[in-house]
C-alpha cells in the first residue's frame, strides 16, 4: 500500500501491514539521466543488430522483409529487452545501476514480469514517442515522482545509495547542561529526527540567513515534544534536544541488553529436569 496514512508525507512508503519504510524515491531529474542511458543502450543494440542483419543479407533482402525485421527489432529493443532485464535483475538496468536506483512495487517488494512489461510498454509512448516529455511532465506533477508507467504498474523508483553515516559532532551544549538534568524530551517523529540531524551536520555550510531560518523552523516543531523550554538560541536548542535523545535512547538500549543478558539462562537453557541428549 502506498501512503496508507492520509497524514503521510509525500514519498513515504508503507508495506501491506501499514509499516512505514525508511526509503527515498528517486527524483525526476535523476531518473531522466538513467532513462537516457537505457535508451542509448537499447537503441544502440537495435542499431547494431540491424547493421548485422543488413550486412549478412546484402542485397537479397526485399522491402517487406526489411520492414518486418525492423518492427521485430524495435519491439525487442524497446519492450522485450527492458522487460527481461528489469525482471531478471529485480528492477535494475544499466541506467538505474549507474544512478543507484531500483524499481520496486509500491509496498517495497520486488517487481514481477507484469510490472516490468507494463512499464516497458508504456515507456514506448512516454519516453520514446514523446522524447521523454510526457514522462517528465507526469513525474513533475506527481508528488512521488512517478511516471505514467509507474502509475499503471503500481511501482516507483527507489534510491539505493544512501549518504554515509556521520557520527554526532557534539553532546549537550554547555549552556544546557543544567536544563538537561530536568528536561523531559519525548521521542521525536522519525522524519523530524532525521531533519534535525541533517541540519546539525550541514549547518556550518549554510548561509547565515538560511541557517537561522531552518533552525527556527525545526526548533518550533521540536518544542512540542520538550518540557520545559529553555530560553536559548534555536540551533543550540536543537543540539541539546538531539544529544539528550541520543543519550537516553542509548541508555534504554543498554538497559534492555542487560535485562536480556540476565534472562539468557532462562531463554536458552533447558527446562527443569529435561534430559541431556
Amino acid at each position: 500500500m502506498r501512503r496508507a496514512d492520509p497524514q503521510a508525507e509525500p514519498g513515504q512508503v508503507f508495506t501491506g501491514e501499514a509499516v512505514a519504510l525508511d526509503v527515498h524515491p528517486a527524483s525526476v531529474l535523476l531518473r531522466a539521466g538513467g532513462a537516457m542511458i537505457d535508451a542509448v543502450a537499447y537503441l544502440g543494440g537495435f542499431a547494431a543488430l540491424a547493421w548485422a542483419v543488413a550486412a549478412a543479407a546484402g542485397d537479397g533482402l526485399d522491402q517487406s522483409m526489411a520492414t518486418a525485421l525492423s518492427i521485430i527489432g524495435l519491439v525487442t529493443a524497446l519492450v522485450l529487452a527492458p522487460t527481461i532485464v528489469e525482471t531478471a535483475s529485480a528492477g535494475r538496468s544499466l541506467g538505474k545501476l549507474a544512478i543507484g536506483v531500483r524499481v520496486v512495487r509500491d509496498d517495497g517488494g520486488a517487481i514481477a514480469l507484469r510490472h516490468a512489461f507494463v512499464r516497458a510498454l508504456t515507456g514506448v509512448l512516454e519516453i520514446y514517442m514523446t522524447l521523454g516529455g510526457l514522462a517528465v511532465t507526469v513525474g513533475l506533477l506527481n508528488p512521488d515522482g512517478k511516471r505514467l508507467g509507474d502509475m499503471l504498474a503500481g511501482t516507483h523508483a527507489q534510491m539505493e545509495r544512501v549518504p554515509r553515516y556521520t557520527a554526532a559532532a557534539h553532546g549537550v551544549p554547555q549552556p544546557l547542561q543544567a536544563w538537561a538534568q530536568v528536561a523531559d524530551v519525548a521521542t521525536l517523529p522519525d522524519r523530524l529526527q532525521r531533519r534535525i540531524a541533517q541540519f546539525l551536520v550541514q549547518a556550518p555550510r549554510l548561509s547565515p540567513a538560511a541557517r537561522a531560518r531552518l533552525a527556527g523552523e525545526l526548533a518550533r516543531e521540536a518544542s512540542r515534544y520538550v518540557s520545559p523550554l529553555p530560553q536559548i538560541e534555536p540551533e543550540l536548542f536543537l543540539a541539546g534536544v538531539a544529544a539528550l535523545r541520543r543519550q537516553r535512547d542509548a541508555a534504554g538500549l543498554e538497559l534492555t541488553a542487560r535485562r536480556l543478558e540476565r534472562l539468557s539462562p532462562v531463554l536458552h537453557g533447558r527446562p527443569h529436569g529435561f534430559p541431556e541428549r
